[in-house]
């Protein structure tokens, strides 16, 4: 765990497993780390990312969060990533053009432990080029990603995904919600 935090504290990349689909990550906050990503994913800039928080805290401390998006979030049996307006603290770069973001609260102990010692947010994309199909276990992943990171997290190499992703809903302060992928 201590290389993994020393790779992402030095503005590394990370591949590791999430709660839905292996993910390439980095620190949130850090421009030049997310510019790795756009370039490692061969993405256009315009298509946002999301992001992980492993608590109740860091969420607030990021968005202002809808009454309605805790209600989502205690009754989804999946995991769910809320999109949000206004984030506060977070790069412009990782902002959809609109300048909301997708945050996702991981109930995946990993995870959490590992945001934690972080003490940041996590970038969390599928490990794959953009456009093509997300990578349901390690052994899909593309070598030429894997080699890219700057580090593999070696933890569930060989566990399938039991999600294909998590669903992604919009919401906003007056109450109004939308669901984008189930």
């Amino acid at each position: 765990m201590e290389n993994l935090i020393q790779t992402l504290k030095s503005g590394g990349t990370i591949l590791y497993p999430t709660d839905t689909i292996w993910g390439i990550g980095c620190d949130a906050t850090n421009v030049e780390a997310i510019q790795k990503i756009f370039e490692i994913k061969k993405r256009e800039k315009s298509k946002s990312f999301i992001i992980l928080v492993e608590s109740e805290k860091r969420l607030q401390d990021l968005v202002d969060v809808p009454e309605m998006a805790w209600e989502i979030m205690d009754l989804s049996e999946k995991p769910v990533t809320l999109i949000y307006d206004n984030p506060r603290g977070l790069p412009k770069e990782l902002l959809a053009e609109d300048g909301s973001i997708g945050i996702r609260l991981t109930k995946n102990d990993f995870l959490k432990k590992l945001i934690s010692k972080l003490n940041k947010p996590l970038v969390s994309t599928s490990a794959n080029f953009s456009g093509e199909k997300s990578p349901m276990k390690f052994s899909d992943i593309s070598k030429e990603i894997v080699n890219a990171v700057d580090f593999v997290v070696e933890e569930n190499l060989d566990k399938v995904s039991e999600f294909s992703g998590s669903s992604i809903i919009r919401v906003w302060s007056d109450g109004r919600i939308k669901v984008i992928r189930e």
